[in-house]
This record gives C-alpha cells, structure tokens and sequence, in this order.
C-alpha cells in the first residue's frame, strides 16, 4: 500500500469503509505539498474535490472588499472540509492557506459523489461531520464575540482537538504561538500571555513548536473571567 493509501485508510471515513469501498476512493485521490504561506484553494473557485489534511496544518479564511482578513477555523492533519460547497454544487467561500509545509489530499469529486450514493459508512461518517463542524462554527460566534484574548486562545486551541474533525495526534500538536495568533486574530505576544494563563490553569503544557493539552473539557468551557 503506498503512502498516500496509507494516510486515507487511517482516517476516519477510510476505516469505515469496505475494502471495495476503499479501493474506489483511494484511486480517485491525488495529493499535492503545499509550503506554508501558499494558497491551497481560493475563494470563488469551483468545488471539485474534498480537501484533507494529512500532514502539516492549514487555515480557512475570507477577505472583505476592503482588505481584511478574517480566519474562520484551522484544519490540522488528520481533517477533511469542503463537503458543504460539494454537496451544495457551490462555489468555495472561503480560501484556505498552508501555515506550515503541508500534504494535502484531493478527492475528486466524481470520488465523492460515488461515495454518497453507494456507501452507507460513508454516509454516516458525513452526518457525523457536518453535526460536528455546526457545532464548532455556532461556538465559534459564541466565542468571538462575548469572550476576551484568554477565552478565545482557549476556545481557539479546543476546536483543533475535536476527535471527529481532527483525528490527528491524541492530546498534543505541533503548533507554534505565531500559528495560534493567526489563527485567533491575535499577536504572537498576547498568545503567550494567554498561553501562560491557560498553563497556571493547568489546562495547557506549552512547548517548543507544540502545544499539550492536559483538561480538554475545562478548555473548552474556560472564558478567561
């Protein structure tokens, strides 16, 4: 089985799925490295793959007319997204930028659409997802809005350890305090503030390029009062 076979089965939808089942979607799959600070896919493109993650870390964005730059969630290794735009035959509404050297996958939509009408996995996997990625934007306006730099670190570092979303590396991942404000909307040195609080807290264990999580659910529920 070669490397990119590989990353598939270990996800969450590739372990669900028939031997049969698999072998159509891996062969619909292509993957392409991406450096950090390049485009990925851009807004207004047309949808025609579901976009996975399977090494490094990228960021879901929108730009108003005027310039300003908005991130909407960070996608580690180990996530998919795109399923909506696909689903919905819409254009992209979002661009999504590498933040570090990262492999991506790219499942055509031919692929994907095959999957949604003859795999009942599958299918239940992508149920899964959506309820989950709901979950996470309505918390996201939740947090944006009515929490301070500590809260929002916080609440920020908790989405990437959603196991359904981003199955990747079980309590820990390599992310540094510069990725983490780009991500949050916030500088490299407020993020280590924040970091420092979060860590007396005993929520996090800060490292060189990494981030520990020791209590995921007070994470989650941590508002910086």
């Amino acid at each position: 089985m070669s490397g990119l076979a590989e990353s598939l089965r270990q996800s969450l939808w590739g372990r669900e799925l028939s031997d049969a089942e698999f072998a159509r979607a891996a062969a619909g799959v292509h993957e392409r490295r991406v450096p950090a600070g390049d485009m990925v896919c851009r807004k207004d493109e047309p949808v025609d793959a579901w976009i996975g993650v399977l090494e490094g870390l990228v960021k879901l964005a929108i730009l108003s007319a005027s310039g300003k730059s908005a991130t909407l969630t960070g996608v580690p290794a180990g996530g998919w997204f795109g399923e909506g735009s696909l689903l919905k035959r819409e254009p992209r509404k979002y661009e999504v930028i590498a933040l570090r050297d990262s492999r991506i996958a790219f499942m055509r939509r031919g692929t994907f659409r095959w999957l949604t009408e003859h795999s009942l996995a599958f299918n239940r996997f992508l149920i899964r997802q959506l309820n989950e990625r709901l979950g996470q934007f309505i918390g996201m306006v939740e947090y944006d809005r009515l929490l301070g730099a500590d809260g929002r670190v916080a609440r920020c570092l908790a989405t990437l350890f959603n196991p359904v979303l981003y199955p990747g590396d079980g309590l820990r991942l390599r992310i540094s305090q510069e990725e983490i404000g780009l991500l949050c909307g916030l500088s490299r040195q407020r993020v280590n503030r924040a970091l420092g609080r979060l860590e007396t807290e005993a929520l996090v264990r800060p490292e060189y390029g990494a981030i520990t999580v020791l209590d995921l659910e007070r994470l989650r529920r941590f508002d910086g009062a």
